[in-house]
């Protein structure tokens, strides 16, 4: 296994990514930075689907527009025209989109389906889960969304 380390000097995440010589293109990824907190913390490991398709609410991994040699893990908030729109679960820190705009498409490198270390969690529950997930009578289980990895903010721009 090969590893790439990117260095950063702002708060997001840098990513260490291993990637197999395999069929699956699936790779495993340090991230370092709090921008995801309470989803991610700096030292977790995860899993990324490269290709795979977007939808809202997902995980990504992708090259910072700005920087394209660093790595970022963010929430697609929204498909805009210019593409998506990208935001940090930890409201307080910056770096998304608000900074720097939508995110064009190829730019996109894959989808965060789970963290497997410290802890393992699913982040990328298929559509139908989690729309179950978010009705009654399991939207009514306090917690239960969010341990599948679902995860809605109000508004795309707080």
């Amino acid at each position: 296994m090969a590893a790439l380390r990117r260095r950063d000097t702002d708060a997001g995440p840098e990513p260490v990514v291993r990637t197999g010589g395999g069929l699956v293109p699936i790779g495993v990824v340090d991230v370092d930075g709090p921008s995801m907190v309470p989803t991610l913390y700096p030292g977790d490991r995860v899993v990324v689907r490269y290709g795979a398709r977007v939808r809202p609410g997902a995980v990504l991994l992708v090259r910072h527009p700005m920087r394209q040699d660093l790595l970022v893990v963010k929430r697609a908030a929204e498909l805009r025209s210019k593409g998506w729109w990208l935001l940090s679960d930890n409201q307080f820190l910056g770096n998304d989109s608000r900074d720097f705009g939508a995110v064009p498409p190829e730019l996109v490198l894959g989808r965060v389906l789970a963290r497997v270390s410290p802890s393992v969690g699913w982040l990328a529950p298929a559509g139908w889960l989690e729309r179950a997930l978010c009705r009654w009578p399991l939207g009514r289980v306090p917690g239960l969304a969010a341990r599948f990895g679902v995860f809605r903010r109000l508004s795309p721009e707080l």
